[in-house]
C-alpha cells in the first residue's frame, strides 16, 4: 500500500502541474479524487508500518505529496474560478 500511494502521490503532482497550464484548470477536477486516494491508500500504509516497525519514508512522502496536489489544486480551482 505505501509503494501504491506513494506513486499515486507522484502522479497526482504531476497532474497537479498540468493543472496550472493556462486552459487545463479543469484537469484539477479529476486530479483531486485521484490524490485524495492516494493520500488514502499512503495513510493505511502508513499504519500498517507503524504496527509492524518498519521504516515509514514512502509512506510519509505519499502523504505529504497528495496533500500537496490536493491543496494546491483545490486552491487553483478557487482562484481560477473553476468551481462555478
Amino acid at each position: 500500500m505505501k509503494t501504491i500511494g506513494l506513486i499515486f502521490g507522484i502522479l497526482s503532482i504531476f497532474g497537479m502541474i498540468l493543472g496550472f497550464i493556462p486552459c487545463l484548470g479543469a484537469f484539477n477536477w479529476l486530479n483531486i479524487p485521484f490524490a485524495t486516494v492516494g493520500l488514502i491508500l499512503s495513510i493505511l500504509g502508513y499504519n500498517q508500518e507503524k504496527q509492524i516497525n518498519m521504516p515509514t519514508g514512502a509512506a510519509v512522502t505519499g502523504i505529504v505529496l497528495c496533500a500537496i496536489a490536493i491543496f494546491l489544486g483545490s486552491l487553483r480551482l478557487v482562484l481560477g474560478a473553476g468551481i462555478v
